[in-house]
């Protein structure tokens, strides 16, 4: 596993761009200069985030999110093993 975190995550297991091992080592997110603990999904390069849209749910009981444009930074909050 490299020290930058990938490009592209999810929360969500059904998700292709869902990474267990990275979710295990934590992600932090800056999202325009603010950091955030209520994301979703995110995607660096494409520069948004996924947040959960108030307690509002789908018909399958998943949050309904809304993207957000911006600046977003990613990074490790534990080191990785060697």
């Amino acid at each position: 596993m490299t020290e930058s975190p990938p490009d592209r995550l999810s929360n969500d297991p059904r998700s292709p761009h869902y990474d267990a091992q990275a979710l295990e080592r934590g992600i932090g997110i800056r999202f325009k200069g603010v950091e955030r603990r209520d994301v979703e999904e995110y995607c660096i390069s494409e520069g948004w985030i996924r947040v959960a849209a108030g307690k509002a749910l789908d018909r399958r009981g998943q949050p309904l999110t809304i993207k957000l444009k911006g600046d977003v930074d990613a990074w490790f909050r534990l080191p990785g093993a060697d």
